[in-house]
């Protein structure tokens, strides 16, 4: 979800309006998703990179996060989407974390949706840590071994990758995950990303071959639809 920031310098505004006019981007994409029949959505919320950037804006993150586990979860809950946080909470105040975990709990037997939010995560991070989790149990480190460690190892592999604001480029984002997803990058400011967006998106994929190895004549030539999207 790139491009929060940008948006907010080019109408003079602070970078952290940006960043409360992408939560509305946000509302909007998970809505469109569940209406569309996909089964996964992950997004990339906060990185572990990000705690690098000014103190004011760090945080407005967190407080705009905190404000929206209020907001949103009873309105996630009612839809039938089912909240994961997934990333390292080590660096999280007692409170952000309470939050998460009521969210979770809140959510927990919902169906629709599955709504994956990467808070404080990194691609190396995941892989590290899945790693050492099977040395410490002394299990060989194979790729079965890997991808059940992974901390998305409840949901499939994603299908379709986007990225909004023009950069072409995974930025540590679903680095074992994504090996065979389709990659579609879109110019458009992640506040400006709409349906519309999302569905030029989707006509992408589906125009794709999908081979996984394996030649044209072997494929079966029905349409495809995206199931799991990050």
């Amino acid at each position: 979800m790139d491009g929060n920031g940008r948006w907010a310098t080019r109408r003079f505004l602070p970078r952290v309006a940006g960043h409360k006019q992408g939560v509305e981007a946000l509302r909007r994409c998970v809505k469109a998703c569940a209406d569309r029949g996909v089964g996964v959505l992950t997004v990339f919320a906060f990185s572990s990179e990000n705690w690098n950037r000014p103190v004011e804006e760090v945080s407005g993150l967190m407080e705009l996060m905190v404000g929206a586990l209020g907001r949103e979860v009873p309105r996630l809950r009612d839809d039938g989407v089912r909240l994961h946080f997934i990333g390292e909470r080590g660096g999280l105040s007692e409170k952000m974390i309470a939050g998460l975990v009521q969210a979770e709990a809140a959510t927990a037997h919902n169906t629709r949706l599955v709504f994956n939010v990467c808070f404080n995560y990194g691609g190396r991070w995941d892989i590290a840590r899945a790693a050492a989790q099977l040395a410490a149990r002394g299990e060989a480190l194979t790729e079965a071994n890997l991808d059940r460690a992974m901390a998305l190892a409840h949901v499939p592999d994603p299908d379709l990758f986007i990225r909004t604001g023009g950069e072409q480029r995974l930025s540590n984002f679903l680095l074992w995950q994504s090996a065979y997803a389709e990659l579609f990058f879109s110019d458009k400011l992640w506040p400006e990303f709409d349906e519309a967006a999302l569905d030029e998106a989707i006509a992408a994929f589906r125009r794709r071959e999908r081979r996984f190895g394996q030649t044209s004549a072997q494929l079966a030539s029905s349409a495809q639809q995206p199931r799991q999207l990050a």
